[in-house]
């Protein structure tokens, strides 16, 4: 992929490549799921994020992440699942904004950070969570 990346020698510094990976909030801020070894893992990725940004800025290649928060899947539907045994709160209430995320919200922090608009992000990590990191 890098070489894929790093092949076009006639990248204009206005029009980076791109890479953008996939974190989570809960590389951020400690959650009360019994998720641990996902939580870590989300954080490195994080971190590879900011080093690959680093590294891979003077070839004309922004490296960001997304972090989405609780969004409606399988792993969610998991996630409620044990909420509820355990006398916890739907996942809806733990976000200020109300509701799960969707594939739009994902897709489109993605578009921006592919998008002219982006071009100039690199190392970002986007928390896209309704406001749970605050």
């Amino acid at each position: 992929l890098l070489q894929r990346l790093d092949n076009n020698k006639k990248r204009v510094v206005d029009d980076p490549g791109r890479v953008i990976n996939i974190g989570s909030v809960a590389g951020i801020v400690n959650m009360d799921t019994p998720t641990h070894a996902y939580d870590v893992s989300k954080a490195a990725v994080h971190h590879l994020t900011k080093k690959m940004a680093s590294d891979l800025a003077k070839k004309g290649i922004t490296v960001n992440a997304i972090a989405p928060g609780f969004v409606a899947t399988k792993m969610s539907d998991g996630l409620e699942k044990w909420s509820e045994e355990d006398g916890g709160s739907k996942l809806e209430d733990r976000i200020p904004l109300g509701r799960l995320g969707t594939e739009e919200d994902m897709a489109g922090s993605c578009i921006y950070l592919c998008s002219r608009a982006g071009s100039w992000c690199t190392g970002v990590v986007l928390n896209v969570d309704g406001g749970t990191v605050g």
